[in-house]
């Protein structure tokens, strides 16, 4: 294969302006080794290499409580949540003082980003940790972005820094979201058990067949590729496009940034929801479930209307007004998730009837809806 080939599809890398790249917890330690520094320099001067060509750069680092489990000489990722907050804590240090050191020698300024499901959550802190990047960003600062392990808990955790990475690239509104791994992209088979293997060069983000050749995560991270095509899902809400390659691969954000066919590429096949929406479908928890006929489920897909109560059938969980709950069809299936006008208790009452009768039912009507059109997004 020639160095620099182009295929279909490639320009959007190469059109690429605002870029989020992430890197593993395998490629940051060498396999647990402790924070290979040579290698990271060596990612560190590719992204200066893309700063000098006009484009905006945010880096989603794992790899705190990897460092730390080395420091501490931990050999097992330990499943208590204080060890982990604990070797979080050791590691971040090591992680930041090691990027910080590596950027100045191209005159950048980094800043340390630690975000939580809860400051996603919440619309107001998410505008507001929106509005903080796009101003690091817009002063050539180097956002370095990271879950923040030392406080959050697993009720609350965002799972992987691949969904945090697309997550920075809905709030961002970027053009492309680059997840640097161990492995060259995603293959149609596990090509450490198969040598007959084929990288799947290119796809659609929203391919239900990806998800069958993904595979597990490591001993260091939480993440495999299944979450990487999950993560990739994610992205395409807002327009991004995701490649999937390999962090050894020499140059290989240049490399990307120029066209070349690296990794696998996957591409938006829809057009890009609206902000509010996304902040909607970004959000990781959901209190409850209501499951809906198949009428409501035709009318949500098709039309994209405000839930009614007529249409719902179950009503699982304890939650409030306010809060995100889940739409499942009969089978489970998810169909779209939103704010919640009534809370569990209220909304079991008036599942099945219509909206008329709600004032009857309840002595009140908070609103007509159980769930309105511009708080809800379908999946």
């Amino acid at each position: 294969m020639e160095r620099n080939e182009q295929v279909v599809g490639r320009e959007a890398l190469k059109r690429a302006r605002r870029v989020v790249v992430k890197i593993g917890s395998a490629l940051l330690t060498n396999d647990g080794r402790g924070l290979d520094e040579a290698a990271i320099g060596d990612w560190v001067d590719q992204i200066a290499e893309l700063h000098r060509r006009g484009i905006e750069v945010v880096l989603v680092s794992s790899g705190a409580v990897a460092a730390g489990m080395v420091r501490l000489g931990w050999q097992v990722r330990p499943s208590a949540v204080h060890e982990l907050q604990a070797a979080a804590a050791v590691g971040q240090n090591g992680l930041t003082e090691c990027y910080e050191g590596h950027f100045a020698r191209h005159g950048l300024l980094t800043a340390q980003v630690l975000l939580t499901h809860d400051d996603l959550s919440n619309r107001k802190r998410y505008l507001n940790a929106r509005s903080a990047l796009r101003t690091l960003v817009g002063l050539r600062v180097v956002p370095v972005v990271n879950e923040n392990d030392t406080v959050v808990t697993d009720e609350i955790r965002f799972g992987d820094n691949d969904t945090l990475g697309a997550l920075v690239a809905n709030l961002l509104e970027a053009d492309a979201l680059v997840i640097l791994t161990d492995q060259e992209g995603l293959f149609d088979a596990d090509p450490r058990s198969n040598p007959e293997a084929t990288l799947i060069a290119e796809g659609r983000a929203d391919d239900p067949s990806l998800a069958a050749v993904a595979g597990g995560g490591s001993a260091l991270g939480r993440g495999g590729m299944a979450t990487k095509v999950r993560a990739a899902q994610l992205a395409a809400r807002s327009g991004a496009v995701t490649v999937i390659a390999s962090g050894r691969q020499p140059s290989v954000l240049a490399r990307l940034a120029e066209g070349e066919r690296l990794g696998t590429l996957l591409l938006p096949e829809q057009a890009p929801m609206a902000a509010r929406k996304r902040w909607l479908a970004g959000q990781l928890q959901v209190c409850g479930s209501l499951t809906l006929d198949a009428g409501a489920v035709k009318v949500l897909k098709g039309s994209g209307s405000s839930l009614l109560a007529v249409g719902v059938t179950g009503v699982s969980g304890q939650f409030r007004r306010g809060d995100m709950v889940l739409c499942v069809d009969d089978r489970g299936r998810h169909v779209a998730k939103g704010l919640v006008n009534y809370g569990a208790d209220e909304a079991r009452l008036l599942a099945g009837k219509p909206s008329h009768q709600i004032e009857a039912i309840l002595g009140y009507m908070e609103s007509p809806e159980l769930i309105h059109r511009d708080n809800l997004v379908v999946l």
